[in-house]
């Protein structure tokens, strides 16, 4: 029996919100004064927390991410010429500027974090202001200067691929926007599970609290017990094969296959205890001639997820 459900990759320096669409201290609408970026107090980046640059940073210094969005968009200008496009969840607005030095017509990127201000000026350094429209608000929530969109393109990937992702909102803009056999990066998504032995995690988080100087705070283990973990995980650590719970495909899937049960079974590679599971995720772009993808696998190379 599992003692500790692990899910593989990085732990929390960052903590993903639900969505930047979910998490607006400004709104236009509601008539809300802009604060100043000077003024910005601990509970703005609390309730705004894609506001702060670490985050984006760790984002785009991930190059597993980064460069597999870049090669996916700019490997495939044929994709990607005079067509118009919607970043969803923009952020820094990257993947916005990969598709118009790809040649897009137009790219239109929303964000209802307030790191969007300062997109807006990283737009405008690097020469995009003709052709990238920035758009602060809840996706769910705005209105396009358009009717329809040829391509959508979003990083919605949260930590176990559906945990705190932007999932919703990508099929809202999805079923909104984009038109018929339009394209969306990426377009595959699949979620593995399988078992690991690492005793070292589980003396650490789950023994710790049988005696801890001295007391008994076993009522707590109960409760780590139910918790995952975002961690690494060693390849070295996993006994037994991975499988597929989920597979998601972004052009055709709903809001509720993100709510889903599944049966596994996982067949021992070794003969040894078993801690915990571990969960990781690939994610596709196949609408292209050479379809391409990462993963979060331990046996994979490092993701910030």
């Amino acid at each position: 029996m599992a003692e500790e459900p692990i899910s593989e990759n990085l732990t929390g320096s960052r903590k993903r919100p639900h969505s930047p669409s979910e998490h607006c201290i400004e709104n236009s609408q509601d008539g809300k004064e802009k604060r100043n970026i000077d003024e910005r107090t601990s509970k703005d980046y609390y309730f705004d927390s894609y506001a702060h640059h670490a985050i984006h940073e760790e984002m785009l210094k991930d190059e597993i991410r980064t460069r597999t969005y870049q090669s996916a968009i700019l490997d495939n200008p044929h994709i990607f010429r005079d067509k118009i496009v919607l970043d969803v969840g923009c952020g820094t607005a990257v993947l916005a500027m990969f598709a118009v030095q790809a040649g897009a017509k137009h790219c239109y990127a929303i964000d209802c974090s307030s790191i969007i201000d300062q997109a807006k000026l990283i737009v405008q350094k690097n020469g995009f202001s003709e052709s990238i429209t920035l758009i602060k608000g809840k996706v769910e929530e705005i209105e396009l200067p358009v009717d329809s969109v040829d391509i959508v393109v979003s990083e919605w990937m949260g930590y176990f691929l559906l945990y705190e992702s932007m999932l919703d909102t990508v099929i809202f803009a999805r079923d909104k926007w984009l038109i018929k056999d339009g394209i969306i990066f990426p377009d595959k998504a699949i979620m593995y599970i399988s078992a690991l032995e690492d005793a070292a995690v589980k003396r650490d988080r789950i023994d710790f609290w049988n005696d801890v100087y001295g007391f008994d705070m076993t009522p707590i283990k109960q409760i780590a017990l139910c918790e995952p973990v975002v961690d690494v995980v060693d390849a070295k650590a996993i006994v037994t094969d991975a499988v597929p719970i989920v597979e998601l495909d972004i052009l055709t899937c709903r809001k509720e296959d993100a709510s889903f049960a599944s049966d596994f079974v996982l067949c021992a590679q070794r003969n040894d205890f078993i801690n915990g599971f571990c969960a990781h995720f690939e994610c596709a772009f196949t609408q292209i001639h050479k379809p391409i993808g990462f993963s979060t696998s331990p046996f994979s190379n490092y993701t910030h997820w």
